[in-house]
């Protein structure tokens, strides 16, 4: 049997970042974080760092803008996977550049963790952060980078505790606003089993120069197939308020940061389908589920469970 690929993190502190490096760790691969000096006097960076190693990860003090300690960094392994935040997105160049340099890296899958970039109909401001995704695309492949993008979709833990409901902290028990008509179908994966899929695809042929797309079928759910499900489960009819395109469209230009960028997506995916209104074609990609059919994921029914 071949060997695990050595595998580094740059971002793997970050929120959905620290799964794919902790499933990375139990997967067996030898696991490096790049780390900066400053995250340490941050608690809670601190706090996964000192988990990270817990689980035997290697830690490596390095900078995204220090050219040389990511060198160094890529150098000792096979692989890169990025999870930088938002405000990093663009600075990925940067990684390319030390790829390029240190001239052993077989596949650097990028960091979208999201929806498929290149195939939605975002309105700004999601309209940007997407196009920079697909900036990033473009230069790793000019590039001849051998690379996965993994398209995630809704993170579990960011949307079903709330159903999706803006500033909310729990789940609604009397009334639920539903944005477009609720019948646009959305995917929603726990962020572990994002990890899991995530890691199986670095060393399988199938994802090579492909999106490997995360979209179990337990996970596929309309807002008010969601909405439903919630129903059933505390055994309530909730008030139901729409706000149909218009108004969402008007409600984002209104909204500052961050509301204005969820909203964005929100409208990107519950009203226009961004994650489900395509067909994955075998030429640009793959599905998760079923390449890897014994993976045990979380169900958005066993999820909601947890919060009746």
């Amino acid at each position: 049997m071949a060997s695990k690929s050595k595998i580094l993190f740059i971002g793997g502190t970050g929120y959905i970042g620290k799964f794919i490096v902790e499933a990375s760790a139990k997967a067996g691969h030898e696991s490096f974080a790049l780390v900066r000096e400053s995250s340490l006097s941050n608690p809670t960076k601190a706090e996964t760092v000192d988990k990270f190693k817990s689980l035997g990860v290697k830690i490596v003090h390095g900078d995204l803008y220090d050219h040389d300690s990511l060198v160094k960094a890529i150098k000792l392994v096979d692989v890169v996977i990025s999870t930088v935040g938002h405000g990093q997105l663009s600075d990925q160049v940067k990684i390319i550049a030390a790829i390029k340099e240190a001239g052993n890296v077989k596949v650097f899958p990028i960091s979208d963790f999201g929806n498929d970039v290149d195939r939605t109909h975002a309105v700004d401001p999601a309209k940007t952060v997407f196009e920079t995704k697909a900036k990033i695309h473009r230069a790793i492949k000019a590039e001849g980078i051998p690379h996965t993008y993994v398209a995630s979709n809704f993170f579990a833990g960011y949307f079903l505790p709330t159903l999706a409901q803006a500033g909310a902290t729990a789940p609604p028990r009397d009334k639920v606003v539903i944005l477009g008509d609720g019948n646009p179908q959305a995917i929603f994966t726990k962020e572990e089993d994002i990890g899991t899929y995530t890691i199986r695809a670095v060393d399988d042929p199938r994802t090579l120069n492909k999106i490997l797309y995360i979209r179990p079928r337990g996970n596929i759910y309309s807002f008010n197939e969601l909405v439903s499900l919630w129903e059933k489960k505390i055994g309530k009819t909730l008030e139901k308020e729409y706000i149909l395109e218009d108004q969402l469209l008007k409600n984002i230009q209104e909204a500052s940061i961050p509301l204005n960028v969820i909203l964005s997506i929100s409208h990107s995916v519950f009203v226009k389908g961004d994650q489900t209104n395509f067909k994955i074609e075998p030429s640009f990609g793959v599905e998760a589920s079923e390449l890897y059919p014994d993976v045990k994921y979380t169900t958005v029914d066993e999820y909601l469970s947890h919060f009746v």
